[in-house]
């Protein structure tokens, strides 16, 4: 037999092997078998991209590395749920290679920790200190068992200086696009882009901001190259050379490779935070989880497309949805960024804000952000909530603690049932799982969700059971000498299954 042929078997045999559902045929001419739908299995391969944590000689920051089970509190056994079990699952973390500039050069510093958190198998979190300002940025992949829904959670605490503040992430999936509302050039404001290259081949970036009168003239911004597994800090205020803006929708697209994408900002005055990305443009966006005690509310709003917006806005309490005092709508401008200030908009209850065409016969695509303000005078603190997705399958936040844990379950159209389940702790713990039923239009707030014996961290996942669609965020407030630290990180489906067409061996085609 032809070596062109036993590679043309072989081939067919690992799809075979590889979608679990082929189906062997005759070459004499027999009936094919019915076409069946495509089905979803378990990715193989997830990566993530987490930036420098802080600049700051007093940060202290922790890595929270976590796989749920496939099965809810169940420990899933290593080698079972994907396709094609061929290797041990692994999920690690690494060091970028360096820290450059905008500019291309590279960075001094101490010498890099060794990368943290690797997690050995699903349902239990894996935990990594890291302190000062010479911790690199960090990219990682996992795969088999480890791979389905696979998060780190970066959280830093800086308890004096100008970056004061407790910072959370979620580390991201590298991709081509970003869109960032509630950046900032502002003097009081220092916000950095930091994009992170995971992957062994060079990436070039461009980076597009928009303040109130539409686009920015702006220099450095095109063709940014981003090195083999670097990562590249880019100030904004630098990028133009037009008067501060406090408002700015930054807009990140790749012209070649990928990047992890995410603002740092530091605030002389309020605090610091991370800002991640908005959902991709919709003409319906729901910001969830806005903290009771919130002091001050800005909503950034910014139209990508050609056409205006009208939008409604709408804060879905515990007990329904209203239209703030404050501020009922949004005009925004194609191509300009709009805000508006929300003042006492909570009144002492946790809610979620609701963005909707004024005229439901003309939708416009938008992506917004929220900036939250929480204590007064020289005791406050900020976070910033993007719009997102509903939770389609399953999403999960790490590094959570016993106390100072708020989930925020907002539902949407119907009402809806999901299940959150609370990890295992990072040093021990029993998980337990609750399903929670949300009326529509109704925001609901949990705190007492905690595994049992809790040590260490853990973490909390939410899948959907029932009824219509629920938005999710998590709040981890720590509070510090007074100052009410906290951050606010959005559940994100985690994009733990794909498609997979049906197929079948076909031996006609070695005629």
């Amino acid at each position: 037999m032809k070596r062109t042929t036993l590679s043309l078997i072989a081939g067919a045999t690992a799809l075979a092997a590889v979608t679990g559902f082929a189906a062997l045929t005759t070459p004499d001419g027999a009936a094919a078998p019915e076409v069946k739908a495509a089905t979803r299995l378990p990715v193989e391969r997830a990566g993530l991209a987490c930036p420098m944590p802080s600049t700051s000689e007093l940060a202290e920051t922790l890595y929270t590395s976590y796989t749920p089970t496939s099965g809810g509190t169940d420990t899933a056994k290593s080698g079972s749920g994907t396709a094609g079990k061929s290797s041990a699952p692994t999920a690690q973390l690494r060091t970028a290679a360096s820290t450059t500039t905008a500019g291309g050069a590279t960075k001094g510093g101490k010498k890099p920790p060794k990368a943290p958190a690797t997690v050995t198998a699903p349902g239990k979190p894996v935990t990594a200190e890291a302190d000062g300002p010479a911790v690199p940025a960090l990219t990682g992949s996992a795969t088999g068992t480890l791979a389905p829904g696979w998060t780190v959670q970066q959280t830093t605490v800086v308890p004096a200086g100008g970056a004061r503040g407790l910072l959370g992430l979620s580390c991201g999936a590298p991709d081509t696009d970003f869109w960032f509302p509630a950046a900032s050039t502002a003097k009081e404001r220092q916000d950095y882009v930091h994009l992170t290259n995971p992957d062994d081949t060079a990436a070039v970036a461009d980076i597009e901001l928009y303040g109130p009168e539409g686009v920015l003239k702006s220099q450095f911004t095109e063709g940014i190259p981003v090195p083999a597994r670097s990562t590249v800090p880019v100030l904004l205020s630098t990028l133009t050379g037009e008067a501060a803006k406090e408002s700015v929708t930054v807009h990140v697209t790749t012209r070649s490779g990928r990047v992890g994408a995410a603002i740092g900002s530091a605030d002389e005055k309020l605090g610091s935070d991370w800002i991640a990305a908005s959902a991709d443009p919709a003409s319906t966006a729901l910001l969830p989880g806005i903290p009771a005690d919130a002091t001050s509310v800005r909503l950034v709003a910014f139209v990508p497309g050609e056409d205006d917006a009208d939008l409604k806005i709408q804060l879905v309490t515990q007990n329904g949805t209203i239209v703030p005092a404050s501020a009922g709508s949004l005009h925004v401008k194609s191509g300009m960024t709009a805000s508006v200030e929300l003042p006492d908009l909570t009144r002492g209850e946790v809610g979620s804000l609701m963005l909707t065409p004024s005229d439901p016969k003309k939708p416009t695509p938008v992506v917004a952000a929220l900036r939250v303000v929480r204590g007064k005078g020289e005791n406050t603190e900020v976070a910033f909530v993007p719009a997102t997705g509903a939770i389609s399958a399953r999403a999960t936040i790490a590094d959570n603690r016993a106390k100072g844990t708020t989930l925020a379950l907002t539902a949407v159209g119907a009402d809806a049932q999901v299940k959150v389940t609370a990890s295992a702790g990072s040093g021990a713990g029993t998980p337990v799982s609750k399903t929670v039923a949300v009326k529509a239009g109704t925001t609901k707030a949990l705190s007492d969700l905690v595994p049992e014996g809790l040590k260490g961290s853990y973490a909390l996942t939410v899948e959907p059971v029932s009824g219509g669609k629920v938005y999710a965020s998590r709040t981890l407030a720590l509070p510090l000498d007074g100052t009410p630290m906290f951050t606010v990180q959005t559940f994100v489906d985690d994009r733990g299954t794909v498609e997979v067409p049906w197929a079948r061996q076909d031996l006609g085609v070695l005629d």
